[in-house]
């Protein structure tokens, strides 16, 4: 029997109420009942292709804010996050299937061992659902309670016949090893599914955002569902948001502890502190390998003009590990963090402030300066790494106009970038998506520095 119930998600600050629709398999789980705060299972958190840990801090600070305590959360950092082309053949600074299975299994392992629970709950963004589905499949459903999977191309990212040991293939071995039987998920443990209503550049039926224009990927915006889960749809969400919008935070947390969250909002914390690790590009692949000899400081700056309000409140110089800090800060500074790393331009980052501390701001230089930019007096990069620029969905607007370099339509450009001539540098550059604005300073290309206004939201 297939259920079905619309469910009105809370909005966030201006933003407009989201209607969602549950789709429910013929044996789909429920969450537990509710329980207090001290029974929730320890949560951990599994990032994407690509991606790190550090994705998930504004999650783990609603999880917070909702009485869930640190040390009962952990975040996987993967070593090499980015999946090989052919599975079966190594390829240097990329991970295989098995890779990611085996460090996921040794997270799972710790997380037990801090908080002597018997299980914990999995939360996966993207090819992270991948690696719990994988850990779930081979031996691990006696340490997993809940598994939430948000955005996971379940049915492949594209499913032909062509590049049987791609991981993203819907007909490739591994896939079908993990969808095969009448239910695609295990029993005993509660499946969700979080999944975009046609936004998500990975479940799109035309190959043109993959690469491959009109030519058909046999995936649908369905294609992240399972038989036998709860699958819920968030709506106009992109294919990052339906992992760490606060829309999707609500589901995840109510699916885990058996009830609402008492607030979305993220409590600031009286004192800050933040740490985290300087990672690198070798060979032009991301990679979360700490890079040593890298040199961070942090200046407090002006929210209004980016300008810098006294000397260096941090400085600190990498070690083997490629950690940083710690560095303590107000909830409601704005801050410029300026990382020099060994063959890499200098990169002046801006955030906005940080209402909660964190050990997992990681830092990661900009991009050599290329070919594009041999013109340029000056380079500014607006970044957001928890979710795509949509227009015309969203506000976007970077030094005062909407990005030219974003696409329209299905969200798929998670930077801007403005090139500018010498006579710019000194200036200011604000970058403004929907509430959050970011006030960057220029620097000049010549020195090969590059800034980048990193939102946070």
């Amino acid at each position: 029997m297939k259920l079905s119930r619309r469910t009105v998600l809370q909005g966030v600050g201006s933003l407009p109420f989201a209607i969602a629709s549950l789709r429910t398999g013929a044996i789909a789980q429920t969450a537990p009942a509710a329980t207090p705060s001290t029974e929730v299972p320890p949560i951990l958190f599994v990032h994407g292709n690509g991606d790190y840990d550090a994705l998930w801090m504004t999650t783990l600070w609603r999880m917070e804010s909702n009485g869930i305590a640190r040390e009962r959360m952990m975040a996987i950092n993967f070593t090499d996050p980015l999946a090989r082309s052919d599975d079966k053949v190594e390829q240097a600074g990329r991970s295989s299937t098995e890779d990611q299975r085996r460090e996921l299994t040794a997270a799972i392992a710790e997380l037990k061992r801090r908080t002597g629970a018997p299980r914990v709950a999995l939360v996966g963004s993207s090819r992270g659902g991948y690696a719990i589905r994988n850990v779930i499949k081979n031996g691990g459903v006696g340490d997993v309670s809940h598994a939430v999977l948000c955005g996971t191309p379940n049915h492949g990212v594209f499913a032909t016949d062509d590049q049987p040991n791609n991981e993203f293939n819907g007909r490739g071995a591994f896939l079908r090893g993990l969808n095969e039987g009448e239910s695609e998920v295990t029993p005993g443990i509660a499946f969700l599914t979080l999944r975009s209503d046609g936004l998500d550049k990975y479940a799109q039926p035309d190959g043109r955002f993959i690469g491959k224009p009109d030519t058909p990927t046999n995936v649908t915006a369905e294609g992240p569902e399972l038989k036998g889960a709860t699958n819920l749809v968030l709506g106009a969400l992109d294919h990052r948001e339906v992992a760490f919008h606060p829309r999707a935070f609500r589901e995840i947390y109510k699916f885990i502890a058996g009830r609402e969250p008492t607030r979305i909002a993220i409590v600031p914390e009286q004192s800050v502190r933040l740490s985290g690790l300087v990672t690198g590009t070798p060979g032009g692949v991301s990679t979360n390998r700490p890079v040593a000899g890298a040199t961070v400081e942090i200046f407090r700056v002006d929210p209004d003009t980016g300008e810098r309000k006294a000397g260096a409140l941090h400085s600190s110089k990498t070690g083997s590990d490629g950690r940083w800090g710690p560095a303590q800060v107000e909830p409601s500074w704005s801050l410029e963090f300026v990382l020099a790393a060994p063959d890499a331009p200098t990169t002046h980052i801006y955030r906005s402030p940080f209402p909660r501390s964190s050990e997992v701001v990681h830092l990661r230089p900009a991009r050599p300066l290329g070919p594009a930019d041999k013109d340029a007096g000056a380079v500014v990069i607006m970044s957001r790494p928890r979710g795509y620029f949509g227009l015309p969905r969203d506000v976007v607007l970077f030094d005062g106009k909407e990005p030219a370099d974003v696409k329209p339509g299905v969200p798929t450009d998670a930077t801007a970038t403005l090139r500018l001539p010498a006579s710019e540098v000194g200036r200011n550059i604000v970058a403004q998506f929907g509430e959050e604005r970011i006030v960057a300073r220029v620097w000049p290309a010549s020195e090969k520095r590059i800034a980048i206004a990193e939102l946070t939201y």
